[in-house]
């Protein structure tokens, strides 16, 4: 199950998540050739991805910054360019350009030192922007909890497409890092559990003061807990069941 677009279209241009994109894809392809050679591949990741043991002996520091934008694959840069182009523009809208940079950044910082937190002993290179977009997120829930998502649901060989409120959308994709994040080992690499969900609780605390500025539960009563434009439509979209000939 995963979003692929929301009804929420942005009041202004979302400059900064555009540039967000653009940076995360160039710096990608600018190392695209050294998946052709896993250890230059290690190499790079070594120099520039966050280590949580380094960390932990008071170096690497720089790596908080530099992982954000790297990525591990065409699937993790995707996954990941995708739910920033879903979430990213109505936090932008609010947040305005700057705003909304200094919060990225901030969210993902957060996000690698909570599982630096977590995997304080760890030499696995850990990469990728969703840190920061679970931030993104968690702002995200904080301000439009009933902003309509459309989820592509594919179970096997049933595909279905359906729209859920953001709150439960983004209840479910918390809980599964949360308790990915409980029955992982964190020293062995795999998915950085812990830094999903401490981006995403800090992207909650870091929209605090925007809430409270926009106006708190007024804002939310005012535009329906959705974002304060006009809704988007689209035309119903069903993506039909698909039998197994006999």
């Amino acid at each position: 199950m995963f979003p692929f677009r929301d009804h929420n279209p942005s009041g202004r241009t979302p400059y900064v998540t555009y540039a967000l994109i653009a940076v995360n894809i160039a710096v990608f392809l600018s190392y695209w050739h050294l998946f052709a050679d896993p250890r230059a591949l290690s190499d790079f990741y070594f120099q520039y991805a966050l280590i949580p043991a380094a960390i932990s002996t008071g170096q690497g520091y720089e790596g908080l910054l530099t992982s954000m934008f790297l990525h591990g694959g065409l699937m993790h840069i995707g996954g990941n360019m995708l739910f920033l182009w879903i979430f990213g523009d109505n936090m932008e809208d609010e947040m305005g350009h700057l705003g909304f940079f200094v919060f990225y950044i901030l969210s993902g910082l957060l996000a690698g030192y909570v599982h630096v937190m977590f995997a304080p002993g760890s030499a696995v290179p850990t990469v990728g922007a969703s840190g920061a977009i679970a931030g993104v997120m968690g702002g995200y829930l904080l301000l439009f909890p009933r902003a309509k998502v459309d989820i592509l649901l594919i179970i096997v060989i049933f595909f279905r497409v359906f729209t859920l409120p953001a709150y439960i959308m983004l209840a479910i994709w918390f809980g599964l890092q949360f308790f990915g994040g409980l029955s992982a080992d964190p020293d062995t690499g795999g998915v950085a559990y812990w830094a999903h969900a401490g981006g995403f609780v800090a992207g909650i605390v870091l929209t605090l003061p925007t809430f409270r500025r926009l106006g708190g539960p007024r804002f939310w009563h005012e535009n329906d807990f959705h974002p304060p434009h006009p809704e988007a439509t689209y035309d119903p979209s069903r993506i039909p069941m698909i039998r197994r000939r006999k």
